[in-house]
């Protein structure tokens, strides 16, 4: 009887995993033909709260473009694709605590906040001991 139950709960989560990524996969078929532009294929899976990176993103593209790339992705071919990676939680956010640590660390004078000039030094300058330890 619990199997039963077991089984039932986890076809209503498939169902409802279902239902979330042809909702979010329509929001990208212009042309209701139950396909999407390869390049929006990041945005729809992102929209489902995954975060690959682009090797990831790549990957995945791989694996659910045809074997002849049209530059189109099928929602056939993508739906068990996106089902398992939503069952499995893959590419799952940095949770919030981390990145508030690593603001913290960036934020050294305790303001709460970054400049855009800080910000943008942060991301665009490569850190002078990562130089170091190369050396």
């Amino acid at each position: 009887m619990a199997d039963e139950k077991d089984k039932e709960s986890s076809e209503i989560v498939v169902a409802e995993l279902h239902r979330k990524i042809k909702e979010a996969f329509e929001v990208f078929d212009h042309e209701s033909n139950n396909t999407v532009d390869v390049r929006e294929v990041g945005t729809v899976i992102r929209s489902l709260g995954c975060c690959p990176n682009e090797g990831e993103l790549h990957d995945l593209i791989a694996e659910v473009e045809e074997e002849e790339p049209t530059g189109y992705i099928r929602f056939e071919k993508f739906l068990p694709v996106m089902t398992n990676i939503l069952l499995e939680r893959r590419y799952r956010p940095i949770p919030e605590d981390i990145l508030l640590r690593a603001f913290e660390v960036l934020d050294s004078a305790k303001r709460g906040f970054l400049s855009k000039e800080e910000l943008v030094r942060y991301m665009t300058e490569e850190d002078r001991r990562t130089e170091a330890q190369r050396g």
